[in-house]
């Protein structure tokens, strides 16, 4: 064994394999000169499964893991060319440059996974078992070319994923919520729980933050809606977040968060770490599930109670699912104005009824009305976000807090998406509407000196052509 982990080579296998390579003979020229015997290229892909196996049979993983990446790549490119040669099979450089770079995605990374990871224009990556994989791209689903060898190829990928930050996948823990180096949120089901082999789902994270501008030119908000958003951000009010999911609402609180003053102390509580603050005072905290044992569990409820001792000026709450959204409450009404916080819902209304719902789960004994009356005194504003039919994500609902009749909450609607139609390429056509309604929280805008730039943003947008 040399000093890489290399073997010797192997015997003459061509007995053992199906015909991949042929020759023929020609007959000599009349000087004699005999003509090279061309290789005839047969079933490459059995060849390269082939090759496959044999330079991961020569590599000790223990070498590979403490060789750096390009010379782990020159050694396997090494491999390939030796090995093609004691088998006489031929490969073009294309091919064997593909195969190097899958065998060292296998041994060091996320094996048919590490392209799409690499890939800009690729939002979630889903493993529908080993012969699916399917990639959202714009906001559709698509099912690309890669796939894994087998089930066990797919489980060994995931127990890479939990081996890497201390957790275990396997039939006594067969779910796994995870976070990839990059920042990417990874979900894991395997069997028995999940009877098409093992699946995977990745949310990758964005490498680039968006802003107002962008979104304007995505047709995700009007300029004047997005001004709106961004003074309301700048103005401490207490901002959720609805829509479905991928819907781009963390993307709009990435957004939304540009515009904290820089001098501001921000706590972010998240299940995985997905914001981009730009600030430079902000202090993340991520929650821990419990360990083999069932302890040791650290809930958002317990991050937001711990944040509310930190001396917070904001308090930012990546998704609010549980009874954490009682303590966010609390926040909001004792001075943390300017908080911000997620949910999932189907409309405005909606998700005032789920953080009613979630309170209800804090097991506070609480009358409804009361309950309604402090949400009403928290809430400034509900942004809800959704992804149309021809994959754009857009705001399609701005409202306010009016305040409570009786038991009931009202609302006040300050924009509005209204659709028109498609248009030939298959897009759809709408305008965001404005009500040009005075909102409760003017006297707060009018605080920070931007009343007038809020007011000029309900004035109607031309429309265009």
């Amino acid at each position: 064994m040399s000093e890489f982990g290399f073997g010797k080579k192997t015997s003459d296998l061509a007995e053992e394999l199906p015909i991949l390579v042929t020759r023929h003979d020609r007959p000599p020229t009349p000087l004699s000169v005999e003509i090279p015997k061309p290789v005839i290229r047969r079933n490459v892909a059995a060849a390269m499964e082939f090759i496959r196996d044999q330079v991961l049979s020569r590599i000790e993983p223990g070498t590979a893991i403490r060789l750096s990446q390009a010379e782990l790549m020159q050694r396997v490119d090494q491999l390939i060319a030796e090995i093609a040669n004691e088998q006489k099979l031929l490969l073009n450089q294309v091919e064997q440059r593909a195969l190097g770079a899958a065998i060292v995605d296998d041994m060091i990374g996320l094996g048919p996974l590490e392209t799409l990871l690499r890939d800009d224009t690729v939002a979630d990556i889903l493993v529908n078992g080993p012969a699916m994989i399917f990639v959202e791209r714009r906001g559709k689903l698509e099912l690309t070319q890669y796939h894994f060898r087998n089930n066990a190829h797919v489980l060994h990928v995931a127990q890479r994923i939990a081996s890497a930050i201390g957790r275990r996948i396997d039939e006594s823990s067969p779910m796994l919520d995870a976070r990839l180096a990059d920042g990417s949120r990874v979900n894991v089901i395997i069997p028995p729980l999940s009877l098409k082999g093992p699946c995977i789902s990745i949310r990758k994270f964005s490498r680039s933050v968006m802003d107002f501008s962008k979104f304007a030119q995505l047709g995700s908000v009007s300029p004047h809606l997005g001004r709106a958003l961004e003074i309301a951000a700048r103005c401490r009010l207490n901002i959720i977040i609805s829509g479905g999911t991928g819907s781009g609402k963390t993307t709009l609180l990435n957004a939304m968060s540009r515009m904290i003053d820089h001098g501001e102390r921000i706590i972010t509580m998240e299940d995985a770490a997905e914001l981009q603050l730009q600030q430079p005072h902000v202090i993340q905290l991520e929650t821990r599930p419990a360990n083999i044992e069932g302890n040791g569990e650290i809930t958002q409820r317990d991050l937001v109670r711990n944040a509310l001792r930190m001396r917070p000026d904001r308090i930012i709450i990546g998704e609010v699912r549980g009874a954490e959204a009682f303590d966010m409450m609390q926040a909001m009404n004792t001075g943390h104005n300017g908080s911000m916080s997620t949910v999932h819902a189907n409309s405005a209304r909606d998700a005032l009824s789920r953080i009613e719902n979630m309170i209800l789960m804090a097991s506070v004994n609480l009358p409804i009305r009361a309950i309604r009356g402090q949400m009403t005194s928290a809430i400034d504003l509900i942004v809800h976000t959704e992804r149309m039919r021809d994959g754009i994500r857009r705001v399609t609902e701005v409202v306010e807090i009016v305040g409570i009749e009786e038991e009931t909450i009202t609302l006040g609607t300050l924009f509005t998406y209204r659709f028109h139609g498609e248009n030939d390429d298959g897009s759809l056509r709408g305008t965001f509407e404005s009500s040009q309604l005075r909102p409760r929280f003017l006297p707060r805008v009018e605080y920070f000196g931007l009343a007038d730039a809020f007011l000029a943003t309900l004035v109607p947008e031309p429309v265009k052509a």
